[in-house]
């Protein structure tokens, strides 16, 4: 039976040892015991302020927990799909941690307890700057976890530097109890608008044998061209998109998922000069494609937790198996495209090591399209990660990542900056078609807990990088550029799980007097 209250003696039942069965042992029971905010058990958060929190707080429904489970009452115990339904339930934002433990049944049967701990969900959005002239405004509301069911829901208001925006978005990731997934969005913007609408069923675990689904967008604003941090060019692009796909697999076999996909596309972008624009138009030729594609990806099952890497003091999944994917589409004007293309993509990824002493972490990927022969709108890219425990509070992080860009469409260029890795540097500083940034970074992760609500960390760090390849707005991108910097990072514990507040002073190496000899970024990111 699928237990939906308090477990008894949750703090005091013994786990289980491994029973000698020649068969694995049946699920009896299936307990959620689904922790709110603060733990009031424990004296350091049992007291009035917390307390209040929690009250004030809609604690996750123990339905919302169960619909994401790999497994139920009645089935064998397989250690694999409690490990993979723990990846699940980590895997969303109104969740801190989330874990299973296996318990003694009745009549030779295991029982399961899944745990989990919500965060706050609430989270108001207000923030205003301004820098060299220029303002910009956010204010807003996200709920990540309505009434307890796991579904977001997001109001903004954003007044920027290209544009003004009114937004509305809402997504379900288990519609109905499914595995369904509902995605809409609504955004009126001061340059244009963005409708979307999206309803999928993906292949949402290792061993899941079909996928499906639809999602539309209809897409008019005005985008910005940027050299040295600062707005250059303008367009206008209107676009319509629409995709269709069906997916099917056999299911984990020997240790590994096989899944082929068919689908069918269509991308009409459209391109013009803006209207009554203060900035000089640079316009891209207009692009439909049209096209069916066949994909195939293989997955490999091989998952390990660790802590302090990433994240401070969570729990934190990494993949180290084989992942690999790869997709070819055939653009034809008899389809209604206005051109015939071979459109590609494949990519590449696989971990190395151990995350309790040395892990490496590769990827390539590749994408574009080849037209009459030629290749248009092409890149290669190769990325690493290397992280080395030095000890249980200290990490030394290095990360590099070139793309090699041929042909690239004016709105698919590749830039560098504070926005991309180059953290001593404006947003948006340089525009290429290739490009190359390297990090090295010394992490520390600390015990403190600032008032139950943030873990600190702090990291010293390096960058560098530069772009190559013709700049479309006709400018020198100036070369190698690096900087150094240290930073104050908050892991926020109580609300938007996974967060972590970045706080960093870069100081550029390159010369420049158009910028300033220090750069301050805060801001909010997946990652340390």
């Amino acid at each position: 039976m699928l237990c939906l209250g308090a477990l008894p003696g949750l703090a005091d039942e013994p786990a289980v040892a491994g029973q000698d069965h020649a068969d694995p042992p049946m699920i009896g029971k299936v307990w959620i015991n689904n922790g709110d905010i603060f733990d009031l058990t424990d004296p350091e958060e049992d007291r009035w302020f917390y307390r209040w929190i929690n009250r004030l707080h809609v604690r996750t429904r123990q339905g919302t927990i169960s619909d994401q489970l790999l497994f139920q009452p009645g089935d064998r115990y397989d250690p694999r799909t409690v490990e993979e339904s723990e990846r699940i339930l980590r895997d969303n934002k109104y969740l801190y941690d989330a874990n299973i433990e296996r318990r003694p049944g009745d009549e030779g049967t295991v029982d399961l307890v899944v745990s989990t701990r919500d965060v706050w969900s609430l989270i108001p959005e207000l923030s205003y700057s301004r820098n060299s002239g220029r303002s910009r405004s956010r204010i807003g509301l996200e709920e990540t976890n309505l009434a307890g069911r796991g579904q977001r829901l997001r109001i903004l208001r954003d007044k920027g530097i290209e544009r003004s925006e009114d937004e509305i978005h809402f997504s379900d990731r288990n519609l109905g109890r499914t595995w369904v997934s509902l995605a809409a969005s609504y955004s009126d913007n001061s340059d244009g608008f963005s409708h979307g609408l999206a309803v999928t069923r993906p292949f949402y675990a290792l061993d899941a044998r079909w996928a499906a689904g639809a999602n539309a967008q209809v897409d008019d604003r005005r985008s910005q061209l940027y050299q040295l941090g600062d707005e250059a060019a303008e367009y206008r692009r209107e676009r319509d998109y629409a995709h269709l796909f069906r997916g099917w697999s056999r299911g984990l076999r020997g240790g590994r998922a096989k899944r082929w996909t068919v689908g069918l596309v269509y991308d009409d972008s459209r391109y013009s000069a803006a209207v009554d624009s203060t900035l000089p138009s640079l316009v891209p030729p207009d692009r439909k494609l049209v096209y069916p594609y066949i994909g195939f990806e293989l997955v490999e099952d091989d998952f390990v937790t660790a802590r302090n890497h990433d994240q401070i003091d969570r729990t934190e999944d990494f993949q180290m198996g084989l992942h690999l994917g790869a997709s070819l589409g055939w653009a034809d004007t008899a389809f209604g495209a206005d051109r015939d293309a071979v459109l590609f993509t494949a990519g590449v990824n696989r971990g190395f090591g151990s995350m309790q002493k040395d892990a490496l972490f590769l990827a390539a990927s590749t994408r574009g399209r080849l037209e009459s022969g030629t290749l248009a709108n092409a890149t290669l890219s190769l990325s690493g990660r290397y992280y080395r425990r030095q000890s249980p509070k200290r990490v030394l992080y290095l990360a590099a990542s070139g793309t090699v860009g041929e042909r690239l469409d004016l709105d698919g260029l590749t830039e560098i900056g504070g926005n991309a890795g180059l953290r001593g540097y404006p947003f948006r500083y340089q525009v290429g078609e290739s490009r190359f940034l390297g990090t090295i970074e010394q992490r520390y992760y600390t015990d403190w807990h600032l008032w139950r609500i943030a873990r600190i960390g702090a990291a010293v760090f390096a960058d560098v990088g530069r772009v190559w390849g013709p700049n479309p707005l006709g400018a020198d991108n100036r070369g190698w550029l690096a900087d150094v910097g240290i930073g104050l990072r908050l892991a926020l514990t109580r609300i938007a799980a996974g967060r972590v507040i970045h706080i960093d002073l870069a100081f550029p190496l390159e010369t420049d007097p158009t910028i300033d000899d220090v750069q301050i970024l805060i801001e909010s990111r997946r990652s340390f």
